[in-house]
């Protein structure tokens, strides 16, 4: 083919090209451009194959010809395909009012938060201030302060969490009360909720569960002013005015004297059965002293409960690891309780 009509050919050939490229409404049709007019059974692909057979003095100026047509043609290939591109997100980003709505799914407070705000919602109206301390404590405030002697079970490795620089993982929220006593003067009259940090894990503990703790110091503070505090609470919380209770001797390093509260309920089978809510007593003489405060002149009582517990009673649950395996399923019950 000599030169001059090799040239006619690819302008008829660039012609059809823009006009088919023009015309074409979408990728698709677009791609089959493509292979029509450069893919390897094409016009040009075909010249471009045969261009060692040329003669030498006209193969430089037939090779430029064709890939200047190659270019143009992947030019016009590449506007179309940007152009049809921008339409096609301009079509996706269009609102059709015609179509429903997408139904929000609309979050609500875990079981184990209800259950703390309703108990301290409780105690609030009870005349008790909230407050609250750090999670990371240091063995004076977490055993030495209340009363707890360096071979006591509880400051043991495998009951505890420890840290560097003896720092542990608070056991309880008793240690708020310390530094409330550390810094305030009697009358003290507070609750101290928060997370606690023991080595437990089964049905009925994990690692890292919630407490509400409750201190009153004041003068002739009397073991039955507890026993009427803690008979008011867990008759409101758990809506029973004919909740039977029972106070059992029982023994804490910090209380002196101590005791268990159980409460009567019925188990899966309709039978009447005791079970333990919480731990209390009169504040030791030591405990007072710590905190420089005269124990001859001021009493007080003492209280803790674990808030899984009670919800675990109040909600009917008998799995506690429930709560914290983010089972929506699971928390959805509770949504709107």
């Amino acid at each position: 083919m000599s030169g001059d009509s090799q040239k006619q050919d690819l302008s008829k050939v660039l012609e059809e090209a823009e006009k088919l490229i023009k015309d074409t409404k979408n990728l698709s049709d677009l791609d089959k451009i493509r292979v029509q007019f450069l893919g390897k059974k094409s016009l040009i692909m075909g010249l471009m194959k045969t261009l060692s057979s040329v003669e030498i003095e006209k193969r430089a100026a037939q090779g430029e010809q064709l890939n200047n047509i190659k270019e143009k043609i992947n030019f016009l290939l590449s506007s179309k395909k940007s152009e049809l591109n921008k339409n096609s997100n301009k079509d996706k980003d269009q609102f059709d009012v015609t179509m429903p709505g997408k139904a929000s799914a609309i979050g609500s407070l875990h079981p184990i938060t209800k259950t703390m705000n309703y108990a301290i919602q409780i105690f609030e109206s009870l005349k008790f201030e909230c407050v609250e301390g750090p999670e990371i404590e240091d063995e004076f405030h977490n055993f030495t302060a209340l009363n707890i002697p360096d071979y006591h079970p509880a400051r043991a490795m495998h009951d505890t969490f420890y840290l560097e620089n003896s720092f542990l993982l608070r056991t309880h929220t008793s240690s708020v009360q310390v530094r409330v006593m550390d810094e305030k003067e009697p009358p003290i009259r507070i609750i101290a909720p928060g997370k606690v940090y023991r080595k437990d894990s089964d049905i009925t503990h994990t690692p890292m569960f919630h407490q509400i703790e409750g201190l009153y110091i004041d003068k002739k503070v009397s073991f039955s002013n507890l026993k009427g505090i803690i008979s008011v609470f867990l008759k409101i919380f758990f809506e029973k005015d004919d909740l039977k209770i029972r106070f059992r001797p029982s023994y804490f390093p910090f209380t002196e004297p101590s005791a268990e509260v159980d409460i009567e309920y019925l188990d899966s089978k309709g039978n009447k059965q005791w079970l333990e809510i919480l731990g209390c007593g009169m504040v030791h003489p030591n405990v007072l002293e710590m905190a420089n405060i005269n124990p001859d002149d001021y009493s007080g009582y003492a209280f803790g409960l674990g808030v899984e517990r009670l919800a675990m009673l109040k909600l009917g649950i008998t799995d506690l690891r429930l709560f914290y395996e983010n089972d929506l399923r699971f928390l959805k019950q509770f949504q709107r309780k």
